[in-house]
């Protein structure tokens, strides 16, 4: 990735006030690119976006519906962008038990409804869709998912963002690289890192146990998940949507962006290994019966490591390291915008030791 290629970008972000694209939209407006953020308002009362104070960062920020199409492409003209990233979802496994229509809606006719808005909006040259490593169809073996794999999904959630790739990939071929906008798709593993408050993932449950000084109870000890840190994969959707412009189609596809096999640990692994770090803290299993999720789930991320030059920089240890000192600098009332690019800094410069 090349800083100064974000220079004066105008970028169309979708899903700003999350975990996710919030860390995105701060790491874009640092390095001088023009933030049109697009996105409901934050999913939890304490956030990321309003934790560091987000909007004085951007060029707009646009609280609406991906799900109203009129909306959308009023928002998407007005910006004018060079390039589109969409991260707007909705992103949780058993949320998507409860809400399943809410969750197609917003997953699939969310990026149909954004696919549109880009085919309005002339001056888009390049746009990333992010979906998910669940997006595969999970046949619970040991060998990592490669792009070329079936897509599938038992749950609502999966399932959906893997029509959001079929989406994607039906208006490549139908609209987009006709007109000349090169548009990929990325899939991430389970990203981890400060400023997530979201209900039913690990370490925001743990940390939230930890705080209250009670016991956290953990559904599933022995599934393993790809953990990441959170700047691993928004680097490389900037070095993947950096050559979507610049090198066009050849780099219109599918990209796994995925941690080291190393780093593909149990949640009990996870949470014994936290506990090591916080002796306050305590976990026990919950006894109750719970929906199904993916036990397995690996990511080969050859292709992004080979074409894009792209490797993943901080271990899970690193990870879960960073994770902490995150929420410790927040309870301590640091100034959380500083905190968080000097993590980016960080992570750029151990690219360059590299």
């Amino acid at each position: 990735m090349n800083r100064d290629f974000w220079l004066g970008k105008r970028v169309f972000l979708t899903g700003h006030t999350g975990f996710k694209g919030g860390w995105l939209a701060l790491w874009l407006a640092d390095m001088g690119a023009e933030v049109y953020g697009y996105a409901l308002n934050p999913p939890t009362a304490t956030n990321f976006f309003t934790v560091v104070n987000l909007q004085e960062h951007l060029a707009q920020s646009t609280i609406a519906d991906i799900r109203d199409a009129t909306s959308l492409v009023q928002a998407m003209r007005e910006a004018r962008p060079d390039v589109v990233l969409h991260l707007a979802a909705q992103p949780l496994v058993r949320y998507s038990y409860a809400e399943p229509v809410e969750t197609y809606a917003v997953n699939v006719m969310g990026t149909v409804n954004l696919l549109e808005a880009v085919r309005q909006t002339p001056s888009v040259k390049a746009v990333l869709n992010v979906t998910t490593d669940k997006c595969y169809e999970n046949r619970e073996w040991v060998w990592p998912y490669r792009e070329n794999e079936a897509m599938g999904g038992f749950d609502p959630y999966s399932s959906s963002k893997a029509c959001s790739e079929i989406v994607t990939a039906a208006y490549r071929n139908s609209f987009l690289d006709s007109a000349g906008v090169k548009i990929a798709s990325a899939r991430a593993g389970n990203v981890i890192g400060g400023g997530d408050w979201a209900t039913d993932r690990l370490i925001p449950d743990f940390l939230r146990a930890l705080d209250a000084g009670q016991l956290l109870i953990i559904r599933s000890p022995f599934a393993t998940r790809p953990w990441q840190y959170v700047l691993e994969p928004l680097f490389g959707y900037l070095s993947l949507a950096e050559r979507l412009f610049t090198d066009g189609s050849t780099f219109a596809e599918a990209w796994n962006f995925g941690p080291d096999e190393a780093d593909s640990q149990p949640v009990k692994w996870i949470v014994e290994y936290l506990c090591s770090k916080q002796p306050d803290a305590a976990w026990q299993c919950d006894a109750l019966p719970q929906v199904h999720e993916a036990n397995i789930l690996k990511l080969d991320s050859s292709k992004a490591k080979a074409r894009l030059g792209w490797i993943p920089r901080w271990n899970l240890q690193m990870a879960l390291g960073m994770t902490l000192d995150w929420h410790q600098s927040w309870k301590r009332g640091a100034e959380m915008a500083s905190v968080s690019k000097q993590q980016i800094h960080e992570y750029e410069a151990a690219g360059r030791q590299s």
